[in-house]
């Protein structure tokens, strides 16, 4: 009974369109999560933080920042832990320094849903299926000068959760999608008692089409995302840097709203709603809310986090997310640390919930580690 009502939680966050309230919802939702460990402990943000081998997600703009020639990393990050224990999501990440301006990467989404026993009747034998998701990457990235680079992604996207009805076979829904980012990260500037370094960045993600489950049946939006953000790190000597990042991200996916004038978010609504294509979609998203300017605002999410490193050894980490409680609810507070030896480093994170709505991440434990090896590029 577990894994059914697990089953329709998961399938509701395909449905685009809400009876009650506009909040915005999109197939393929695990692109969104936060794959690795330092991320996550700093509000899951990483839009304008430093280079390492998990950029792919946040802004693959900054491989070209590396300062080291190669970097791999491999995350785990349980799902829904307090109900299951076999939803989990894992990365894979590959980067490679071409040379001093510019860097390619490529990396593995995997979102496996366990498995979940399907019946007809209560006498039935029943069959069991393991729905699950994944996305594979490629990014190339470009100094376009001391202090600013670009990118440019490439992503194929499987999403396998529809399920068996008995009449026909469940199939893959498949698509492609495209990132836009760029990253700037200034010379290190010397100020009265410490020095410093400023850093910002954007990525627009996951542009692309729709993805259909069924022949004919319902087209569902992409997560497609503008992520910004900027932070300044305080160099205090040679041993001890803190650094301090803002970020913000708005869904670049139109507005569920009342399009007849009736009162009412109904099927007919929703109909028009799945003509709006993912190109209009993309441009409707910035001035398409019911309640005007105010209603945009919410659906801008802003995430705050702190890192601190000692002798580039030893890292604390800490953030706070924050969304509006009528555009999802999402809440929490982070923490995690780091630990480097050598070409080796092992990352963990920990999230709590500061809303009354449950994070299917609350109160997990997530693992990062990441070998960096090669040559050393010095990026001053």
């Amino acid at each position: 009974m577990k894994k059914l009502l697990l089953a329709a939680f998961l399938f509701a966050s395909l449905i685009v369109f809400s009876q009650q309230d506009r909040v915005i919802t999109t197939a393929v939702p695990f692109l969104t999560i936060s794959s690795d460990a330092r991320a996550a402990g700093m509000g899951e943000m990483g839009v304008a933080t430093s280079v390492d081998a998990f950029s792919q997600q946040w802004n693959p703009a900054k491989f070209a920042f590396a300062e080291r020639k190669m970097g791999i990393g491999a995350s785990y990050t349980p799902y829904l832990e307090s109900i299951v224990t076999d939803i989990a999501l894992l990365n894979a990440s590959y980067f490679n320094k071409i040379n001093e301006q510019s860097a390619f990467a490529v990396s593995l989404r995997y979102f496996g849903l366990g498995e979940i026993e399907l019946r007809q009747s209560f006498d039935d034998q029943g069959t069991t299926v393991k729905p699950n998701e994944f996305a594979i990457d490629g990014s190339y990235s470009l100094k376009l000068s001391e202090t600013f680079s670009m990118a440019v992604g490439g992503r194929f996207i499987s999403s396998n959760l529809r399920l068996q009805d008995g009449t026909q076979d469940s199939q893959a829904a498949n698509t492609f999608a495209v990132d836009v980012a760029g990253y700037y990260r200034s010379r290190e500037i010397a100020y009265n008692a410490f020095d410093g370094r400023w850093r910002a960045g954007f990525n627009i993600s996951n542009l692309g089409g729709k993805i259909q489950y069924d022949e004919g049946g319902q087209e569902n939006f992409l997560p497609a995302n503008l992520k910004f953000g900027a932070g300044f790190d305080f160099i205090l000597d040679q041993d001890n840097v803190l650094g301090l990042y803002t970020e913000f991200n708005k869904l670049l996916v139109p507005t569920p709203r009342d399009f007849d004038g009736d009162g009412d978010l109904d099927q007919a609504d929703n109909d028009q709603y799945q003509n709006i294509s993912f190109f209009n979609g993309v441009f409707e998203s910035f001035g398409d809310s019911p309640d005007g300017f105010s209603e945009e605002l919410q659906e801008i999410t802003w995430a705050l986090g702190a890192e601190y490193k000692y002798q580039n050894s030893f890292m604390v980490r800490a953030g706070y997310f924050n969304e509006s409680p009528e555009k999802g609810a999402r809440q929490f507070a982070t923490i995690g640390a780091g630990f480097k030896f050598r070409s080796a480093q092992i990352d963990l994170s920990y999230l709590f919930s500061t809303s009354q709505i449950q994070n299917p991440l609350e109160n997990t434990l997530r693992f990062s580690l990441t070998f960096n090896l090669g040559e050393e590029f010095f990026n001053d």
